[in-house]
């Protein structure tokens, strides 16, 4: 058999190809492979979110992604400045709409500070709110000016176009069926071919869990996939913005989704959303995408009963936004008053899907998890901020992974 190559990869979503990056960065001339079961790169969550540029803000200090999405915020304005990637720092109001939300909103302000989140600052009454936005309402928000927009797909393409001048081999569509370990060496088994490696890093995403599950890995936690939709504005370039940045809500503290909001996005347009609905596919993009495999993974796992006992009233409130446009604008106005559903560019909506970890005992996983078998790493969950982070989540990837065995 040929020598194993230093390093695959398996998944060219941003934190993949990222992960291949740094390796090059710190071994050049390494013999890297990064395998993708889709035609293209970023095809799914790094291909389908808001493009946004998180701060920090909303995560718990000292968790990884407190520590490494303000970092990656910051390795990723570099790369796309480097490489005249679109980009802008618009700034982001987290505004809370009455004194009820008070409480949560002073918690992710000293959230935010303890992370570190640059030029982060409070606001007082509606005067100083609209200095920032003019057509936006509350009591109080935060205002986070280093948060911005970005072209992720254009990202991904670039770094690939990086990874393929430094000699990578980049298999697309070819999918992996499962990985062994034989001593210090893993084998990859994909479409067509046996691929050996030193070191494996798995960034597969909606499909993390089943391929560590199939390598021997712990079945807690499982992938849960929850669809987000947006919908689009009517944009004429030649009108005042609706928002010049962004403006959130205060989130529900019990759940790792930030609730609908007003984002404006790199191409110029302003999208309303996201939703988060359980769907019964991890590419269930449309709303018609069923998938038996996938339907029975989800309904067959403990935590995602527990989690619907729970928050059952949330997802009353997301069907009725996902089958009501009116509902959907009006949740949207109540940050941003005045919007209504003739405003909506009707040729124009988006979606995307979550992969979020659900415990066995339904604990919505708010944080970057990662694990490690011999010489395989396992992301097994990297939602949001996981594009923000994803510099700076490659460095803390390959770190561990190339740390020796305990």
């Amino acid at each position: 058999m040929s020598a194993p190559a230093d390093l695959v990869v398996v998944g060219a979503g941003l934190v993949g190809l990222a992960v291949a990056r740094e390796y090059l960065r710190r071994h050049p001339g390494a013999e890297v492979v990064v395998i993708e079961k889709e035609a293209d790169v970023a095809a799914h969550q790094s291909g389908h979110n808001s493009g946004v540029v998180h701060g920090g803000i909303y995560y718990q200090p000292g968790s990884l992604k407190a520590r490494l999405c303000v970092e990656g915020a910051r390795l990723m304005y570099e790369y796309c400045e480097e490489h005249g990637i679109a980009h802008e720092r618009c700034g982001k109001l987290i505004v809370a709409l009455d004194d009820s939300e008070m409480g949560r909103f002073e918690e992710l302000e000293r959230r935010g500070h303890a992370n570190g989140v640059p030029g982060l600052r409070r606001l007082d009454g509606l005067a100083a709110l609209r200095e920032i936005e003019p057509r936006a309402t509350g009591v109080a928000a935060l205002h986070a000016p280093n948060t911005g927009i970005v072209d992720y797909p254009a990202v991904a393409r670039t770094v690939l176009a990086e990874l393929r001048r430094d000699g990578v081999r980049v298999l697309l569509g070819t999918e992996v069926h499962g990985i062994r370990t034989w001593g210090d060496v893993a084998e990859v088994r994909a479409a067509g071919e046996v691929v050996r490696a030193r070191t494996v890093v798995v960034c597969a995403g909606l499909w993390s869990d089943r391929l560590a599950r199939a390598a021997g890995a712990p079945a807690d936690p499982r992938i849960v996939p929850f669809r987000g939709a947006y919908l689009a504005l009517r944009h004429d370039p030649d009108a005042e913005p609706v928002v010049r940045g962004m403006v959130y809500p205060v989130p529900d503290p019990d759940l790792p989704f930030l609730g609908v909001h007003v984002t404006k996005h790199v191409d110029g347009r302003v999208l309303l959303g996201p939703t988060a609905m359980l769907v019964p596919a991890r590419d269930s993009y449309s709303l018609r995408t069923w998938r038996g495999r996938d339907a029975w993974e989800t309904a067959a796992w403990p935590g995602t009963w527990s989690v619907a006992r729970r928050f059952w009233r949330t997802g009353l409130t997301e069907l009725h936004l996902a089958a009501s446009r009116r509902a959907f604008v009006e949740a949207a106005a109540r940050y941003v008053p005045g919007l209504t559903v003739d405003d909506l560019d009707d040729g124009v909506a988006t979606a995307g899907v979550r992969a979020q970890a659900v415990g066995r005992d339904g604990t919505l996983v708010d944080d970057f998890v990662l694990s490690r078998t011999g010489p395989v790493t396992y992301v097994r969950n990297a939602p949001s901020p996981a594009a923000t982070s994803c510099f700076a989540l490659a460095a803390e990837l390959l770190d561990r992974a190339l740390a020796p065995s305990s």
